[in-house]
């Protein structure tokens, strides 16, 4: 006769602790929860070691990233002054700081001596410096947003369609000639299209109250491959000084700065680099994940349309002057994210000083490389951020094994 009784059966499964003398001395249960805490404990040393890394957690390394902002401050000081006193007139540099300081009621230094200097300096040169500075600025501070909201040190503001919209509305505007705003025309559409493309491509990305990473960039190559249709369309359809302006537009520059146009563009890039300097730990907490940023009390939906939405605002009031400037929104985030960190409460006003500082530079090479010529700046910007560009592509993929 069989015998019946708590035994298990041949056939069941054997599970840890099912033993009797498992049962007895309980090691079965103690693995189990050996290995749960090693979990655990793994779990918060990757955490903490991701909040560490973007500045949310311990004490931050503080000297290089003061280093980096003493370097992008004092850098952008001297090519300030640089800028000012080279060219066709050449001002000594202690006559600039001169004008400078007599302009605040210090008479310590001499201003310009030669004639019309002071005119060159305050008519022509600062208000040229000055937007370069503005406009640098807003693209550094877009493309770290960018940057951040996608994930991707390869997003730059150009993903969402707002340079290709405002290039839209410009051409459209030289096209027809229109002039209802006087010389403001061509920059109001420019900025009034780059706005309504970002909001649109968000708005066709969006299902379901909710909008996706691919379905964005999906949808910014869509519009941004129909907006250049409209621009060559548009190039081909104008007249020859028509279709000459619309090409020198597309190619940026500073070329005719002027005080007034400077008073319009500054007030909203500086509302747009203070909007998103309040979003940065939002966007740290962001990039640890959608799921985690939303464990973490972050609305996601809600930060990815203000941010696009900030963006939208910074880029636009920086081309609808100074035109199309290609590259800076993604080469000076991304370098300084390598050195200082991608913690965005320090990495918004690097990126901000950075982008001054790199299209100072390029500002100050376009009028000074070739004498009486003044090189489109979008020109130069490319020329710098099309090298890097495929290194930075060539970097990614040593680092990931492929493209996979």
């Amino acid at each position: 006769m069989e015998k019946t009784g708590n035994a298990p059966s041949a056939s069941a499964p054997r599970v840890a602790g099912d033993t009797p003398r498992a049962a007895a001395d309980g090691s079965g249960t103690g693995d189990i929860r050996a290995a749960a805490a090693r979990v655990d404990r793994a779990r918060s040393r990757h955490i903490a070691a991701n909040a560490a890394d973007l500045g949310l957690a311990g004490k931050p390394r503080m000297g290089k990233t003061a280093m980096t902002f003493v370097i992008l401050i004092v850098g952008l000081l001297v090519m300030t002054v640089v800028s000012a006193s080279l060219g066709q007139l050449i001002i000594p540099f202690d006559q600039v700081i001169g004008s400078v300081l007599n302009k605040m009621g210090i008479h310590w230094l001499e201003g310009p001596t030669r004639a019309f200097g002071n005119e060159a300096l305050w008519n022509v040169r600062f208000p040229r410096i000055v937007m370069a500075i503005v406009v640098g600025a807003a693209l550094g501070v877009a493309g770290a947003v960018m940057q951040g909201v996608f994930g991707n040190p390869l997003a730059e503001p150009g993903t969402v369609g707002v340079s290709s919209g405002a290039a839209v509305g410009a051409s459209c505007s030289i096209l027809m000639g229109w002039t209802f705003l006087g010389a403001f025309t061509t920059p109001f559409l420019a900025f009034a299209c780059g706005l309504a493309t970002t909001m649109s491509v968000y708005l066709l990305a969006r299902r379901g109250g909710r909008t996706e990473i691919v379905t964005l960039i999906l949808t910014g190559v869509a519009v941004n491959a129909i907006a250049g249709a409209l621009i060559s369309f548009f190039t081909f359809a104008a007249p020859t000084n028509a279709r000459d302006q619309i090409v020198f537009w597309q190619m940026g520059s500073f070329n005719g700065s002027r005080w007034q146009q400077v008073a319009l563009v500054a007030p909203m890039c500086l509302i747009g680099i203070i909007a998103v300097q309040f979003m940065a730990r939002r966007l740290d907490l962001l990039s640890l994940g959608e799921k985690p940023a939303r464990h973490l009390g972050v609305n996601v939906e809600r930060l990815r349309f203000l941010s696009m939405l900030a963006v939208a605002l910074l880029v636009s009031s920086a081309v609808a002057f100074a035109g199309i400037i290609s590259f800076v929104g993604l080469v000076v985030p991304h370098l300084l994210r390598m050195i200082i960190g991608p913690g965005h409460r320090t990495l918004l006003p690097a990126s901000a000083l950075g982008g001054a500082l790199l299209l100072t530079i390029a500002d100050f090479a376009a009028r000074t490389t070739i004498q009486f010529a003044d090189l489109p700046i979008g020109m130069l910007t490319s020329l710098v951020g099309g090298p890097f560009f495929f290194w930075l592509l060539r970097r990614s993929r040593s680092k990931s094994g492929g493209w996979a």
